[in-house]
């Protein structure tokens, strides 16, 4: 497939060496090759297209499987973004028909079978890779089912309903949706972080200003409130019944991912403001400094004693991925971003010896050895790094909008007949207590660790 200058040529802009004797990122071919390898190893965990299961979702939620609904969400997107590096067309169909499956009636990803544990940031996951298909030119659905653009639309116009957006420290969305959820009372950065960057994106894709300007005023909450200090530090959340004073100092990886990309699109839809660029420079800095020591990967929370739940072993996965993308939206991060994904990345493949396969892939990259640890997270992770380091190759386009060959089909008005769940809109009846009641002890039982509760809404 490759001339032998082709791929000499590969091997200098990939700048890595064979990783071990499973897998090699040492050429475009061997990358391909990994990342295929990688995809089949993940999809095995997939069981939504076996007969009597349902499509979409992967093993879940605890106690039935490991997975929440929104990680699922996210897997779809790694897949999207493989095809769009590779080329490797083998899971589009079932990417498809999953993102299709989980809508909901409303078409905007809140489905109600995962009620009790629908948060802003689960829907925002499944809206960004809605967002992710129709940026990509992911073949569009066939025209009688919901359009990415559209349903990147749904999600958006949900979380911008003046329902998700009460008075309580000043604004910004709540971690959960419904009232009765645990966690409602709780406002994160991942929830407006999802939110900044789908309406970075769309402002960037469809031109129109609306969307913009609802990013600035999520950016200008988050530094206003404090969820982003100074030296752009992204702390995770607070309290509403605390004013949001009791700011929760935790810091992970995918919140100063979310960021980072949303900026960027904020850049690139502003020309290039000297604003944005100082934001996003600061962001980009800050995300290499924290969670990148060495160049590789780590997530500082809770990695080195293994303290990790299901949700957090995914996040190294997204940041490559989001940073990659950050160097195709805007061009002046890609000499200070690209080095150092692929001594990840490298680093990652190194781990991908375990289990009976003797292939599966760990989460401690900088042990550079398998370390014990398996699982949907842990193979998103490293395909996510793998398939990114094809970022600058021949062929791979930076996300298009609608007037640089963006076929995917908007609606501007989807989701305006959401009423999330008819939660705000119904009095709280004795039923509802009770499974509130249930729901809370069930999830209070569970809550073991410093950060079990990060689970819980996902």
């Amino acid at each position: 497939m490759f001339s032998t200058l082709q791929r000499l040529a590969a091997v200098a802009l990939v700048g890595v060496d064979v990783a071990n004797a499973a897998f090699s990122v040492a050429s475009v071919a061997d990358i391909k090759k990994t990342a295929a390898d990688i995809a089949f190893d993940m999809m095995q965990y997939y069981k939504g297209n076996l007969t009597g299961q349902t499509p979409g979702i992967l093993p879940g939620p605890p106690p039935a499987g490991d997975y929440y609904w929104w990680e699922a969400g996210a897997m779809w997107g790694t897949l999207i973004d493989y095809w769009r590096f590779t080329g490797d067309e083998s899971y589009n169909e079932v990417t498809t028909q999953a993102l299709l499956w989980q809508v909901g009636p409303g078409q905007d990803y809140m489905p109600p079978n995962v009620t009790a544990s629908l948060g802003n940031d689960d829907q925002g996951f499944w809206g960004m890779t809605a967002m992710t298909a129709a940026e990509n030119n992911f073949p569009d659905p066939p025209p009688d089912q919901p359009q990415w653009l559209g349903l990147a639309q749904a999600v958006f116009n949900t979380q911008a309903h003046p329902d998700r957006h009460d008075e309580t420290c000043n604004g910004g969305l709540r971690w959960q949706i419904p009232p009765l959820n645990n966690g409602y009372n709780y406002k994160n950065s991942i929830a407006n972080g999802c939110f900044f960057n789908l309406g970075a994106r769309l402002a960037r894709y469809t031109g129109n200003k609306t969307y913009a300007d609802w990013a600035e005023k999520t950016w200008d909450w988050m530094r206003g409130v404090g969820l982003m200090d100074d030296d752009y530090n992204i702390h995770d959340g607070a309290h509403v019944e605390k004013n949001c004073t009791d700011v929760n100092g935790a810091q992970f990886s995918y919140n100063f991912g979310v960021f980072t990309l949303g900026a960027a699109h904020m850049y690139n839809y502003t020309d290039g403001s000297p604003v944005w660029k100082d934001r996003l420079d600061k962001l980009v800095n800050a995300t290499l400094v924290r969670f990148f020591p060495e160049k590789i990967a780590y997530e500082p929370a809770c990695e080195d004693g293994m303290t990790c739940t299901t949700d957090m072993l995914s996040f190294k996965g997204y940041v490559h991925r989001w940073l990659s993308t950050t160097t195709q939206i805007a061009p002046h991060t890609a000499p200070i971003i690209l080095p150092v994904l692929k001594v990840s990345a490298e680093a990652a493949v190194q781990t991908c010896t375990g289990e009976a396969s003797g292939r599966m892939c760990g989460f401690n990259w900088r042990k550079k050895k398998y370390d014990g640890s398996h699982g949907v997270g842990q193979q998103m992770n490293a395909l996510g790094a793998v398939s990114a380091l094809l970022i600058n190759q021949q062929g791979t386009k930076a996300p298009v909008t609608n007037t640089t060959g963006g076929t995917s089909k908007g609606n501007p008005n989807a989701g305006s007949q959401s009423d999330s769940f008819g939660a705000h809109n119904r009095p709280i009846s004795t039923a509802d207590r009770a499974g509130a009641g249930i729901v809370t002890f069930l999830l209070s039982a569970g809550a073991l660790g410093t950060f079990a509760w990060m689970g819980l809404g996902k």
